[in-house]
């Protein structure tokens, strides 16, 4: 167990070798519930989000979630963000370690305008199963039909009589289900989800596979200091429309951006590790790890726009000795359909 965002939070269980293994070939089942789960509503809770999120909030159907960023007025990333669009009002899932921030943000944000804002993380449980049996194993559940949720949508739903969640999203590149309880039914469906065959799984092997799928963390690939179209987000960024940072991100330089780096042989590049060209230090690791799915070292990290195609060689400082690497296309797994 270690701390994280605020939480203890298991590092593994059987192993992440093993529990990345059943994510990508049966199901495997997270504790998600350090994520913030934050109600939004009132009068003016559309245009409210509109302004705060780079992506489109009126375009969204009812019970659509959708991915994208709040950033500061200098574009920079305060955090990356789920905002799901309900009948009554909308929901947002933040990162732990954003919690307070995006809190404070909100309600700075919020003065003068007909805006509720409830914080229900403590109140709720929060449970992912990820991996292809993921919806199998979810199935009889509740008393919405889970196998009929497209993917990124969401409904409300009964678990145990009582009012949940249900949505078609996850962090792993895999398809999944995660739900949102009422904390006395949490362990009960944690407990319900094992005896189905899904293998708990910790952080370990949360980040690796989340690696292999692209997908950013924050503090590692997103920050303050970088913007959306550096972090190679502008599919979330919808500029037909005013958001805060918006002015900023269109006349930021390039600078530098987020690549996705192959290492030659089994050695891990490590958050911080220099990215090397000609002898001298172009840019940093963000995440890397060896891959046990794709089973090759893979990396993230931040090098010039001018030296990030594809094929680009490369080679990242591992405490004094440069590893050759190679620029290649992300995601570096991608799950067939």
């Amino acid at each position: 167990m270690v701390p994280f965002g605020g939480w203890d939070m298991p590092v593994q269980y059987a192993g992440v070798l093993a529990e990345h293994k059943a994510v990508r070939t049966a199901a495997g089942l997270f504790d998600i519930s350090h994520m913030a789960r934050i109600s939004v509503g009132g009068a003016d809770a559309l245009a409210f989000l509109e302004r705060l999120f780079t992506n489109s909030v009126a375009g969204m159907k009812s019970d659509q979630v959708r991915y994208g960023l709040v950033c500061n007025e200098a574009g920079g990333i305060l955090d990356d963000i789920l905002v799901y669009r309900w009948p009554y009002g909308f929901s947002v899932v933040v990162n732990a370690s954003n919690r307070p921030k995006i809190l404070a943000w909100f309600e700075q944000q919020r003065v003068g305008k007909k805006v509720d804002i409830s914080d229900m993380t403590t109140e709720t449980t929060m449970i992912a199963v990820q991996g292809p049996d993921a919806v199998k194993f979810c199935e009889g559940l509740f008393d919405v039909d889970v196998s009929t949720l497209k993917y990124y949508f969401a409904k409300p739903a009964l678990y145990c009589r009582n009012p949940s969640i249900v949505s078609r999203t996850g962090y792993t590149g895999e398809d999944g289900i995660e739900a949102i309880v009422p904390n006395e039914l949490g362990q009960s469906l944690w407990e319900e989800l094992i005896g189905r065959g899904a293998i708990p799984c910790g952080l370990g092997a949360r980040d690796t596979l989340r690696l292999e799928a692209a997908m950013p963390l924050y503090g590692h690939e997103l920050s303050e200091t970088i913007n959306p179209i550096q972090a190679g987000l502008g599919w979330a960024v919808k500029f037909d429309k005013d958001f805060i940072g918006k002015a900023a991100i269109q006349t930021a330089s390039p600078g530098t951006v987020r690549v996705g780096l192959e290492l030659e042989g089994k050695r891990a590049a490590r958050e911080g590790s220099p990215i090397i060209l000609d002898g001298s230090p172009i840019g940093t690791v963000t995440s890397g790890s060896y891959a046990p799915w794709v089973e090759k070292s893979i990396a993230m990290g931040y090098v010039p726009a001018a030296n990030s195609a594809v094929g680009t060689k490369l080679g990242i400082d591992l405490r004094g000795s440069v590893v050759p690497a190679t620029v290649v296309p992300l995601p570096f797994y991608k799950r067939k359909k």
